[in-house]
């Protein structure tokens, strides 16, 4: 076997299921989970039209490369959606269709590093952890970048030594964070551009939660969107990752893309021809639909709205919280150790939440997500409210093992 399998970290479902083994819920109180960032809203009607209308296409072999009706589709999004009409995007290069972000993120580093050299990948911390997984199976060492309060919940690119630039192949962002719903400036990632140019790496922008956001006159700005104003056409060394997971609620769908720099794209394809993903047809078609309608992701982000302002109402005047930039997660300090508050909500409240440092690493002695849950409000808004009601009766009662 891989002996970099053994580097590989226990999930943090994982993690949370060794913490809560021996807990008693309480019996007269309906489950909770406020845990994983799985959309509960309903998928589009038309895109499982598409997708039931598609079914007769499975008894052909898809191309790895996708349908170049998927491709053009992505691509005139991706024009609309970032303002690309100067240099749009050529679905026949710059545009391959994933998956579902996660196995792309995953895949696409285990193409990129070149083992016969020191190979660094960047990524911020906490962190969504295939970027660390990733890095570690394909021989990278990982260099976290910690994202806290006083920085934006963003990393600090200007904290990286030069020896660390010198080494370093690849960097992870990640906007809006996941779990901070942080957004990185456009001046912030012009810096990061300039960076990979200087010193020859690529950059992989993961924005599968950048069509939840609160202002629909002020959408998060994207990678991509940063290399149009500066007239990278190329769009050299950039590359996002976009899913229908959370845009779409078709998390079972699996379906995504990844763009930008046409030679990484090509790479990428070339691995991804051996690997055996292409998507399936009738997913292909579904897509497109998907990718094609804007209206039901508008009423998405009136749903997460609703359930940020009720939400946010119950819990502020009890906790250490704030509306994030943009995503489905809100990310509270805990009046005590974040695993001991997630034992003693569960075995209270029946409420499940996730302890932030189970989504970080400890670099030097520090972990920067120590002290904070994850709250995933993907649930119904009546599931939602209840939640939070749980938590503030808990947090009002002295956070005491006992009700």
């Amino acid at each position: 076997m891989n002996p970099n399998l053994e580097k590989l970290h226990p999930y943090p479902f994982e993690k949370l299921a060794q913490l809560t083994a021996e807990i008693q819920r309480p019996a007269d109180l309906a489950p909770i989970a406020l845990t994983i960032g799985e959309p509960q809203h309903p998928a589009p009607a038309k895109v499982l039209e598409a997708l039931q209308q598609g079914l007769s296409q499975v008894s052909h072999y898809p191309a790895t490369q996708g349908s170049l009706a998927l491709r053009q589709a992505i691509a005139d999004w991706c024009t609309r959606r970032f303002q690309l009409d100067a240099q749009p995007l050529d679905p026949a290069t710059q545009v391959l269709p994933v998956n579902g972000t996660r196995e792309a993120l995953f895949a696409f580093v285990q193409a990129a590093i070149d083992p016969t050299r020191p190979a660094k990948v960047v990524m911020p911390n906490p962190f969504y952890q295939i970027y660390e997984g990733a890095a570690l199976l394909a021989g990278a060492e990982a260099h976290y970048l910690a994202c806290e309060e006083e920085t934006g919940f963003q990393p600090d690119f200007t904290q990286v030594p030069a020896e660390v630039w010198a080494a370093t192949q690849l960097v992870f962002i990640c906007a809006p964070g996941n779990p901070t719903g942080a957004l990185l400036s456009v001046e912030q990632q012009k810096q990061l551009i300039a960076l990979a140019d200087e010193h020859d790496f690529v950059i992989c922008a993961d924005e599968c939660y950048s069509e939840i956001y609160h202002d629909e006159a002020q959408p998060p700005v994207g990678l991509l969107q940063v290399c149009a104003e500066l007239g990278r056409q190329d769009y050299a060394r950039c590359l996002v990752f976009h899913s229908l997971s959370k845009r779409s609620n078709l998390p079972g769908l699996r379906s995504g893309f990844v763009a930008g720099d046409a030679q990484w794209v090509q790479r990428f394809l070339r691995y991804r021809t051996y690997h055996g993903c292409a998507m399936p047809p009738h997913h292909q078609l579904a897509s497109i639909a998907a990718w094609q309608d804007e209206a039901h992701v508008r009423e998405n982000r009136a749903l997460y709205r609703q359930k940020f302002d009720a939400v946010l109402d119950i819990l502020t005047p009890v906790m250490d919280v704030q509306r994030p930039d943009a995503g489905f997660y809100l990310w509270p300090r805990t009046p005590i150790d974040d695993r001991l508050f997630t034992q003693r909500l569960l075995a209270t409240q029946n409420l499940a939440v996730l302890p932030g440092r189970y989504l970080s690493r400890e670099v030097e002695g520090h972990n920067p997500a120590a002290g904070r849950i994850r709250l995933a409000l993907v649930a119904e808004l009546a599931a939602c409210i209840e939640g939070a009601q749980r938590i503030r009766r808990f947090i009002e009662a002295g956070c005491e093992e006992k009700r």
